[in-house]
C-alpha cells in the first residue's frame, strides 16, 4: 500500500516542480496534489489501524502523514491564493522529522537507500522553507529542478522497484544515490541558483513529499 503512495508520490512532485518552472498552472497542479494528499492520510491510518502490535510497521507509516498534510495543505493553497507562509513554516517542521526518519531507516529499519530517501526529502523541505516561508523567490527555478527530478529518483523509480520485488536494502544503492545528489543538485546550484536564469514563482505554492 505504502509503495503504491509512493509511486504516486513521484507524480506529485515532478508536477509541482514544473509548475515552480512555469510549465503548469498552480490550479491546473492543485487537483493532484489534493488527491495524493487524500491517499498519504487514508493510506496510513488504514496501516496503522491494521498493525496490531507491530510497532516497526506502525514507525514506518507514521512519517507518511508528513507527506498527505503537505499536499493537502498545497493543494488547498493554490486554490485559494493563501500566502504561502504556513506551508513553508510547516516544510521547515518537515525538513527536520525528515532527518529523524533518515536516520531511523539506518538504524531501526536497517533500510540504507531510504535513509537517504529521506535525506533528499529533508533538503528538498529546507527548499521549500526558504522559497515559501522566508520567500527568497531566487531558488525558484532551482527548486523546481530539485522538485522535479526528486519525483522521479525518490518517488517512481524506488516504487515500481519495490512493486516488482526489485528494490534492495543494499550499502552500494544508499552510496550510490549520495553520490548522485552531491553531483545533480550540486551542479544545478552553479547552473540555476540564485541570479542565474531565475523565473517568478507562480502564485501558489507547490511542495515536497513521501509516502
Amino acid at each position: 500500500m505504502a509503495n503504491v503512495g509512493l509511486l504516486y508520490v513521484g507524480a506529485v512532485l515532478f508536477l509541482n516542480g514544473m509548475m515552480l518552472l512555469g510549465k503548469v498552472a498552480p490550479k491546473a497542479a492543485a487537483m493532484l496534489n489534493l488527491f495524493v494528499g487524500a491517499m498519504q492520510v487514508v493510506f496510513p491510518t488504514v496501516l496503522i489501524a491494521t498493525a496490531g502490535k507491530d510497532t516497526r510497521t506502525i514507525l514506518a507509516a507514521s512519517g507518511l502523514y508528513l507527506f498527505g498534510f503537505t499536499y493537502l495543505y498545497v493543494g488547498i493553497g493554490l486554490l485559494t491564493g493563501i500566502d504561502t507562509s504556513g506551508v513553508g513554516y510547516f516544510s521547515l517542521f518537515v525538513a527536520v522529522m525528515a532527518v529523524g526518519y533518515a536516520i531511523v531507516n539506518f538504524r531501526i529499519l536497517r533500510d540504507p537507500p531510504f535513509g537517504v530517501i529521506w535525506l533528499y526529502w529533508a533538503f528538498l523541505w529546507f527548499l521549500f522553507f526558504v522559497l515559501l516561508g522566508l520567500k527568497v523567490e531566487g531558488i525558484t527555478t532551482y527548486t523546481g529542478w530539485v522538485t522535479a527530478i526528486e519525483g522521479w529518483v525518490t518517488g517512481a523509480i524506488p516504487a515500481i522497484l519495490l512493486l516488482c520485488g526489485y528494490w534492495g536494502t543494499h550499502t552500494p544503492v544508499a552510496v550510490l544515490l549520495a553520490v548522485f545528489a552531491v553531483v545533480v543538485f550540486g551542479g544545478l546550484w552553479f547552473m540555476v541558483g540564485p541570479g542565474r536564469h531565475v523565473r517568478h514563482r507562480p502564485g501558489g505554492v507547490a511542495a515536497p513529499g513521501r509516502p
